[in-house]
């Protein structure tokens, strides 16, 4: 019934990948559709308060420009909110304000699409710290990812820099995209019991008799943008394990398919915009190999991975799990989320067999298999053009995606995307491990206790935001290290990647002959996916090796 469970969920997510795509298309390509009359009075009357001119083209740098410096002033002014929240308005549980390091911590974790918490949600935040600080930028990171990953697109396909305009591009996203999807989840949230209430916590009692406090809030919106815009984060600090942020296996389903939706349209979108859909086809083909490669290991792995259990007549392992998922929904669910970068979670990541943290990790340390909105698409096509260079250097073709030559200069933009990741994770690994107050925060021993804090940096990193909970990252150093990780995981690649878009779109297209490189075929698709695999590999290899793998070998079998 597992397997089923899962083959059904995946058939949904298949589904709606081309009708998602192809009405993705048609909203960054400003195509006229019968939802203008919806959606366009909106739109103008958000471009008129902005003062945009919906018609004004960005070159990158512009582009560029534009996506940092309203991100600077969000994340300024969510710093402020969370470290004045004592003062402000929506605070019904009198909640204090957060402390500095903390703060910086959180609004760089939401502003990144990362949402990290180093605190428990219900206990830290005010109601107006949890709009405005988390679900607000829950829309504009999601949107702003989205944003880059079309002008990337569009420089693939130009024939000038021009990458469009990113304040069009985040407001159509939000409005046409993001708001009616969340509003459509949210209204069947609530419909399976989960709280939508202003309402401040209320007092109970058990049937002992005993005092117990029951917190409510605005979960169901903050919930439906969280898995639609791959955010994460949790109103709960157990996340959508909560019988109030996930009450039934139907919640399941829909969060897992809101996480995968639309990134997974968005590679069948980049095949449509570039008029290319073999091409896309191919991109996807290669993610979702690997993607069903680790979901079947996590799969495996809690069923039939500690032989204890199995020599005891245990059917798998149900430590951290909920009983109304089960082993294969908790399984789905963990890849689901660390391949979109998602970093919600409905079992706890700590409690997995160590393969299964395997597969988390190694899912965000490639950090491509489909990936959050926009940015796994990006790092994506970083693998896809390196791996047309390498290609391009064996067997003697000339390097080049879609007419347009790949150089030097791309493949050291690219080179210096994908390398930052690993430095990002393994170098502030290595200085948690050496330094003693940080290794007080570790709470097991060992492997695993490696694991926790290379899972800490690799989230982070990544972009993810899930967590081992046996690390107490609550202290200042990863709270500002973690914080400077996610800065730099986040905007370089994006800056490379722009920098990319806005060198290719200035090129003049090359025509197609036999010595060009075809990279839309199923052998290209298998050298694809096996350069993702060795780059991985090898980088990341030593650090898995002393960590879920040693622990998977030293069990007992």
């Amino acid at each position: 019934m597992g397997f089923v469970q899962v083959t059904i969920t995946l058939v949904i997510i298949l589904a709606l990948v081309k009708p998602v795509g192809s009405y993705l298309v048609k909203v960054f390509d400003y195509e006229r559709t019968g939802l203008d009359r919806i959606f366009g009075p909106f739109e103008r009357a958000v471009y008129r308060i902005m003062g945009v001119r919906d018609k004004e083209a960005m070159g990158w740098k512009q582009y560029l420009g534009a996506m940092l410096l309203s991100n600077f002033v969000m994340l300024i002014l969510m710093y402020l909110v969370l470290r004045l929240q004592k003062y402000l308005p929506l605070n019904p549980d009198g909640i204090d304000n957060m402390p500095s390091a903390q703060a910086f911590n959180t609004a760089v974790s939401f502003i990144t699409n990362t949402n990290w918490q180093s605190y428990s949600g219900e206990n830290a935040l005010s109601y107006l710290s949890q709009m405005l600080a988390v679900t607000f930028p829950m829309f504009t990171s999601a949107a702003t990812g989205f944003a880059v990953a079309v002008a990337f697109i569009r420089g693939l396909i130009g024939h000038q820099d021009n990458l469009g305009n990113f304040y069009v591009d985040i407001t159509r996203a939000i409005i046409r995209v993001f708001l009616p999807l969340s509003l459509i989840v949210a209204l069947f949230l609530v419909f399976q019991g989960v709280p939508q209430t202003m309402q401040g916590a209320v007092e109970a009692s058990t049937l002992e008799g005993a005092k117990q406090t029951i917190t409510r809030g605005l979960v169901a919106s903050l919930e439906s943008i969280k898995h639609i815009g791959t955010n994460g984060g949790g109103w709960f600090g157990t996340n959508a394990a909560h019988p109030f942020e996930n009450p039934t296996p139907l919640t399941n389903l829909v969060h897992i398919v809101c996480m995968m939706l639309l990134p997974t349209s968005l590679v069948y979108a980049f095949g449509l915009m570039i008029k290319n859909k073999k091409q896309g086809w191919a991109v996807f083909a290669a993610m979702g190999f690997i993607f069903l490669v680790m979901l079947a290991t996590v799969f495996v792995a809690e069923y039939h991975g500690v032989t204890a259990l199995t020599s005891a007549g245990v059917n798998g392992n149900m430590e951290g799990k909920e009983v109304r998922f089960g082993i294969s929904e908790s399984a789905l669910f963990t890849a689901a989320t660390t391949a979109a970068t998602t970093g919600s979670v409905n079992n706890m990541l700590e409690s997995l067999t160590p393969m299964g943290g395997f597969v988390a990790l190694a899912e965000m340390m490639l950090n491509n298999v489909f990936g959050g909105k926009g940015v796994g698409l990006l790092n994506g096509l970083l693998y896809l053009i390196l791996s047309i260079f390498i290609c391009g250097l064996m067997v003697g073709r000339t390097p080049e995606f879609l007419g347009k030559k790949i150089e030097g200069k791309e493949v050291k933009l690219a080179s210096i995307a994908l390398l930052i990741h690993p430095v990002i994770i393994l170098a502030p690994t290595a200085l948690a491990l050496f330094r003693p107050e940080s290794i007080a925060s570790i709470s097991n021993s060992g492997m695993h206790g490696l694991s926790e804090v290379l899972y800490a940096f690799t989230s982070g990193a990544a972009n993810n935001g899930s967590a081992f909970a046996g690390l107490n990252a609550d202290t200042n150093f990863y709270n500002v290290g973690i914080g400077l990780v996610m800065l730099v995981g986040r905007y370089i690649s994006i800056i490379a990647m722009l920098a990319i878009a806005g060198s290719l779109a200035a090129k003049r297209v090359v025509p197609v002959t036999t010595g060009t490189l075809r990279t839309n075929t199923p052998l290209f698709t298998g050298i694809f996916i096996m350069i993702i695999v060795v780059i991985g590999a090898l980088t990341f290899f030593p650090a898995l090796a002393l960590g879920p793998i040693a622990e998977h070998l030293a069990m007992p079998h």
